[in-house]
């Protein structure tokens, strides 16, 4: 695996010390259980800070979330994108669910060896939970809109946490989005990352944010 953390430096000058170890380690910590359960696949190891890393942290690049806020992230397999924004935001609070086991097992022996105490990792399915409020959600492309949207209804807190994005959800999605988006008549704004990053992956990916304007 190539060094590729010294990636995320580049990107995010403003991290200190203690972040940039976490980041590094990530990489050990990956390549290490990938070689007992196949949790990314193996082509994708070689290139993990920039599809994984790199990608989960393209939140990042569109909102600074506030000390405080909690996040739900939905389907998120090894922890990706919890994981990177967890590192990058220490003060805020990240529910991490998947319905498989042994994905979640990954994502718990992780977040133990990095030391993230803002991260709850969950085996269960997303439609289950009920009982819980968060002020954003975020996924990496688990499954279509159509799908994915009304396992968030009713998982929103009224209250409002930044200035500049209302409650809703951030998407990571890679090609074309809108016809499926509007299909749905949801209003969103899609986000190149090309406009962020310069590696070619991210040429035809994208972070779209969806207010949520449903019941809360």
């Amino acid at each position: 695996m190539t060094p590729d953390h010294k990636l995320i430096q580049h990107y995010f000058p403003e991290l200190n010390t203690h972040q940039i170890d976490q980041f590094e380690r990530m990489g050990e910590l990956y390549l290490d259980w990938n070689s007992k359960i196949n949790v990314i696949s193996r082509k994708d190891m070689d290139s993990f800070y920039i599809h994984h890393v790199l990608h989960s942290l393209g939140i990042a690049k569109l909102i600074s979330f506030e000390a405080g806020t909690k996040i739900l992230d939905i389907g998120t397999g090894g922890g990706f994108p919890g994981i990177p924004l967890a590192i990058m935001f220490p003060e805020v609070q990240f529910h991490l669910v998947d319905s498989i086991g042994k994905k979640i097992t990954v994502v718990k022996d992780v977040v133990k060896q990095l030391g993230l105490k803002n991260v709850e990792p969950q085996q269960v399915r997303a439609e289950s939970l009920t009982d819980r409020k968060y002020h954003y959600i975020i996924s990496r492309a688990v499954t279509q809109m159509e799908k994915f949207y009304p396992w968030i209804k009713g998982k929103f807190r009224k209250e409002d946490m930044h200035p500049e994005f209302q409650n809703g959800v951030f998407y990571l999605k890679g090609g074309e989005v809108d016809e499926e988006l509007e299909a749905l008549n949801l209003n969103y704004v899609s986000y190149h990352l090309e406009d962020y990053y310069t590696e070619p992956f991210f040429e035809t990916k994208k972070v779209v944010y969806l207010p949520y304007e449903g019941k809360r």
